[in-house]
């Protein structure tokens, strides 16, 4: 496949990068700081990539493409609003290309509350969360994708520490999984890609925890 990556030097992009090449996928990115990536991602030869903002319009144009399968997005908020931002345009550029499948990764926090399951679970009385910025952006993007007609899906992980993939996960559509109370970088990036095409996570959000 022919990826379009937004968010390859991140904690999750990076692995979900390394992944997605070992397994022969040709990858364009667009990243801000090359520093921050691998001398073994950039020497790939089925690796491309962009300097710039994903706030950019024309950055944009610049790394998805008629022939561009799927387009990737593990840009986090970094207390901006990058998100809230970038989408729109990732949004409108793959209308233009007539692109359709657009996979992100999000935040437990805009699946549903459990104990409310009318109300996301960042604003719940069961969120511990004191800080809800970039809940609130992970919102934002949700909205934008429910009314843009493509198919398009949420990873949400909860807990996100550094390491590696290994053991069990567990998913479930809309709500957080009750398995456990933590994912790893690497856990959530393998499962992303092997369900980069689950036409059952097709316009979902999906909750992500390690089993145990």
């Amino acid at each position: 496949m022919k990826i379009a990556l937004f968010g390859s030097t991140g904690r999750v992009g990076r692995i979900f990068t390394e992944r997605a090449l070992a397994e022969g996928h040709h990858i364009t990115a667009l990243i801000r700081n090359q520093k921050n990536l691998p001398l073994s991602i950039q020497n790939d030869r089925n690796f491309t990539f962009i300097t710039g903002d994903a706030k950019n319009e024309e950055d944009i144009k610049k790394i998805i493409h008629d022939d561009t399968d799927l387009v990737f997005s593990a840009l986090s908020t970094d207390k901006t609003d990058t998100l809230s931002k970038g989408v729109p345009l990732i949004i409108k550029e793959m209308k233009k290309k007539n692109i359709t499948r657009l996979v992100t990764i999000g935040t437990a926090g805009i699946l549903q509350a459990r104990s409310q399951p009318e109300t996301l679970r960042y604003k719940a009385k069961e969120s511990k969360r004191k800080m809800t910025a970039a809940a609130e952006e992970h919102e934002a993007v949700y909205s934008l994708l429910e009314k843009s007609g493509l198919e398009w899906t949420i990873f949400c992980p909860t807990y996100l520490p550094e390491g590696p993939a290994g053991g069990e996960i567990a998913s479930e559509i809309d709500y957080l999984p009750e398995e456990g109370t933590q994912i790893s970088t690497g856990n959530t990036a393998f499962f992303a890609y092997e369900n980069l095409l689950n036409k059952a996570f097709y316009r979902k959000r999906v909750g992500i925890v390690e089993k145990g």
